[in-house]
């Protein structure tokens, strides 16, 4: 009787590829990804980078902002309110440097409301340390392959 495997997406496959050719431990980049989104979008992105790229771990913070759009105007019983800042959330990824582009991409695509403003941002930055808090490991010391 033959087990089956499950099947990795591609950009994970690729990413597992790419930190396969380097040489030394500790040469893998690890990619921190960061997005604003609108609260109510917040399940769908998570759900869509996870399906995208088959990773799992985020963090998600509640966050107040705006952007171009600065603010909404409300009307409560018949006086206007002005509420400079927006309910949004803040979703932060680390990641591997080769399925970055697609989480970025799979977030992006997942929060576009079809709205002109007010969708959010999408950014990256390099991670220079990692340490596993549980068993101390550092990224560099961590075998890839």
């Amino acid at each position: 009787m033959r087990l089956s495997r499950r099947r990795l997406p591609r950009a994970h496959r690729e990413a597992r590829r790419h930190l396969a050719r380097h040489d030394l431990p500790g040469e893998a980049a690890v990619i921190k990804v960061e997005a604003v989104v609108i609260r109510e979008r917040v399940e769908t992105v998570i759900d869509a980078v996870e399906h995208e790229t088959g990773h799992v771990g985020v963090t998600v913070l509640e966050a107040i902002g705006h952007g171009r759009q600065r603010g909404v105007t409300h009307e409560y019983r018949g006086r206007v309110f002005e509420s400079r800042f927006l309910p949004k959330a803040l979703l932060t990824f680390v990641v591997e440097d080769g399925i970055a582009p697609a989480v970025v991409s799979a977030i992006a695509d997942a929060a576009r409301s079809g709205n002109e403003s007010g969708d959010g941002l999408v950014w990256t930055s390099r991670v220079d340390n990692v340490t596993h808090n549980r068993t101390g490991i550092r990224l560099e010391e961590l075998e890839v392959g």
